[in-house]
């Protein structure tokens, strides 16, 4: 059986959770999220827990059953507290300015890189080089910061570009070095 699927979820105080049919709603104070059940997955909310089960042992039914947990636990957390990443820019000259909701990058391209916001993600920007993406949605707020990184990804000889705040990138020694 699933090590994650077997966990029960506890739920807070302030999250209410209604199961329709093959829907999950759930409702706090950011908003609501509804999760789509699978076929066989089956979802039990008692006691201020909720359980996960699945109808059979089939490969594809045991391989939903730990992420249907997990998506319903995200969005318990993402209505109580949400989630958010942290972009970096490194390099000379780039930087991120706020235009109302959107984003101007400029990243060494000869022109500035716009980035519209998404519905239910929220851009902030601390000084010239960070920028906190955050929302409800952990699969949102991961997508909408992978595209941003995207548009510079940091490149290994001098480790310019857009990264995340926890981030590592190894610098390569350049030709120079293979002669000294």
């Amino acid at each position: 059986m699933s090590r994650i699927g077997r966990k029960s979820i506890t739920i807070p105080d302030t999250v209410t959770i209604a199961v329709n049919g093959n829907l999950v709603q759930v409702k706090g104070a950011k908003g609501e999220q509804t999760v789509t059940l699978p076929v066989k997955i089956k979802v039990e909310v008692a006691e201020g827990e909720v359980r996960v089960s699945r109808e059979n042992e089939q490969k594809q039914t045991r391989a939903l059953h730990g992420l249907v947990r997990s998506l319903i636990n995200n969005a318990i957390l993402g209505v109580t507290t949400g989630f958010s990443k942290t972009l970096k820019l490194v390099g000379t000259g780039y930087r991120v300015t706020a235009k109302g909701q959107d984003l101007s990058l400029a990243v060494g391209y000869s022109h500035p890189i716009e980035i519209k916001a998404s519905p239910g993600v929220n851009f902030k920007v601390e000084g010239n080089d960070t920028i906190i993406v955050s929302g409800m949605d952990k699969h949102s707020v991961g997508q909408v910061a992978a595209n941003i990184r995207k548009v510079r990804p940091p490149e290994p000889y001098k480790g310019k570009g857009v990264r995340y705040e926890d981030e590592y990138v190894k610098i390569k020694p350049g030709k120079t070095a293979a002669t000294a």
